[in-house]
C-alpha cells in the first residue's frame, strides 16, 4: 500500500503536531506500570488545564468521540428521566439517540441548521429535566452555540456539552459556565490522532452518577477507580491504550506550551482568512454570522464555478489526488451542494489556507 501525507483540512482528524508522532514510537509499558500511571496522571491535569476545569475526574476514555458521548449520557441518563437536548446539526441529533437509548424521555429542540440554539428555548422546553445537552461546536453545520447562558440558568438540571470541535480551539470555560459533563476528541483541534474521548465530571454530577449504568466497558464508578485510584491504589478495569496516551500526553504538552489563548488567536486568524478567501471566490458562507467557528468552516459551493461536466465531489477528489489536500463535503442540506472545511490543531496554519486557495485557483473556472 502506498503511504501519502495529505494536509488534512477536513472536519478531523487533522493532521497531528510532530511531537505526537514522536511519542507513539515510545516502547509500549504496561497499564499499571509505575511511570506510565504517572504519566496518565499528567495527561488528566493538562486536560484539566484545557477544559479550564478543577474537576478531580477528568481522563481520557479509551475509544472515539463517540465513546465520550455514551459515557457522558449512560452514567447519569437511565429510563423515565427526562433530557432537553439542542439539535440545530448532526451530533445534536445523535446525542438524541444515544439518551433514547438510556431509556430517557427526550424533549428535542430544534433550530435550523446554519444558525445557533437560542438558549431560551432549551430553558422553557421542560421545567424540571434531569439533564440539559447541547453541542458547543457543530461540526456539521460549523455553528457554536452558547454555553455560558445555559450554565448561569440550569437550575438543578446538568448540563452536558459536545466538546469535540470545539476543545483547545476555541475558549471553553467548564467551570465557570457552569458545564457538569464534557466530552471531547483528541483528532480535532488537540493536534492528535483519533482513539480517545477526553472526559470530565463535577462533582456535582457525581452525586447524580448511576450505579450501574447499561455500560460496563464505560461505567465510571469502575474506571474513576483506575484514572484516579483514590488511596493510590489503581484497580485494573481495561487495558488502556498505552501509545495512543502517550500521544495525547505530548499533544497536550504541545499546546499548553504554545498557551491556550494563543491557540485560540491562531485557530481565529486562520478561519477569518479562509472564509475571506472563498467568499472572494463566490463561495456562500454557510453558518450564521456570529456564530461561525474559525476552525471549521461549512460553504455553499458556486455551481457555476465547477469545470464543465464536474461536480463538488469530483473537485475534492482532484483536491486530494493532485493537491494532496483532504476537504470534506457537506452534510444535510449541504449534501451534494457544499463542503466543509476543517483548519484544527497543527493544520490550523496559515500556509494551508494559502494552498488550499491556491489549489481551488487552478482547479476552478
Amino acid at each position: 500500500m502506498r503511504h501519502r501525507d495529505p494536509v488534512l483540512m477536513g472536519p478531523g482528524p487533522c493532521n497531528p503536531y510532530p511531537e505526537v508522532m514522536e511519542a507513539y514510537a515510545r516502547p509500549v509499558l504496561g497499564h499499571l506500570d509505575p511511570d506510565f500511571i504517572s504519566l496518565m496522571d499528567e495527561v488528566g491535569e493538562r486536560l484539566r488545564r484545557v477544559f479550564q476545569t478543577t474537576n478531580q475526574l477528568t481522563f481520557a476514555v479509551s475509544g472515539t468521540g463517540s465513546a465520550g458521548m455514551e459515557a457522558a449520557f449512560v452514567n447519569f441518563v437511565g429510563p423515565g428521566d427526562t433530557v432537553v437536548v439542542g439539535v440545530n446539526g448532526v451530533f445534536g441529533g445523535r446525542m438524541c439517540d444515544v439518551a433514547a437509548r438510556c431509556g430517557a424521555e427526550v424533549i428535542r429542540v430544534d433550530a435550523p441548521w446554519g444558525t445557533p440554539i437560542d438558549p431560551n428555548d432549551l430553558l422553557d422546553a421542560h421545567p424540571s429535566p434531569k439533564l440539559i445537552a447541547v453541542v458547543h461546536a457543530e461540526t456539521s453545520t460549523g455553528v457554536r452555540n452558547d454555553l455560558a447562558t445555559l450554565g448561569a440558568k440550569k437550575g438543578d438540571a446538568l448540563l452536558l456539552a459536545d466538546c469535540v470541535t470545539s476543545l483547545g480551539g476555541i475558549d471553553l470555560r467548564i467551570d465557570e459556565w457552569g458545564v457538569d459533563i464534557a466530552y471531547s476528541g483528541t483528532q480535532k483541534c488537540l493536534g492528535v490522532p483519533p482513539g480517545l474521548a477526553p472526559l470530565t465530571v463535577s462533582d456535582r454530577a457525581l452525586a447524580h452518577l448511576r450505579e450501574t449504568p447499561q455500560s460496563w466497558y464505560l461505567d465510571l464508578n469502575m474506571i474513576a477507580k483506575y484514572v484516579t485510584g483514590g488511596d493510590g491504589a489503581r484497580a485494573y478495569h481495561h487495558t488502556a491504550p498505552i501509545s495512543s496516551l502517550y500521544g495525547l500526553h505530548a499533544g497536550l504538552g504541545a499546546l499548553l506550551d504554545e498557551g491556550l489563548e494563543a491557540s485560540f488567536v491562531r485557530h481565529q486568524a486562520v478561519g477569518d482568512a479562509l472564509q475571506a478567501g472563498l467568499v472572494e471566490r463566490g463561495f456562500e458562507l454557510f453558518a450564521a454570522e456570529g456564530n461561525r467557528l474559525p476552525q471549521l468552516t461549512s460553504v455553499w459551493v458556486p455551481e457555476e464555478r465547477l469545470p464543465s461536466g464536474t461536480t463538488e465531489a469530483d473537485v475534492r477528489r482532484s483536491l486530494l489526488l493532485d493537491y494532496g489536500v483532504e476537504i470534506g463535503g457537506g452534510l444535510g442540506d449541504l449534501a451534494g451542494k457544499g463542503w466543509r472545511i476543517g483548519l484544527m490543531g497543527h493544520t490550523a496554519r496559515m500556509r494551508n489556507v494559502q494552498l488550499l486557495l491556491a489549489s481551488l485557483d487552478d482547479i476552478l473556472v
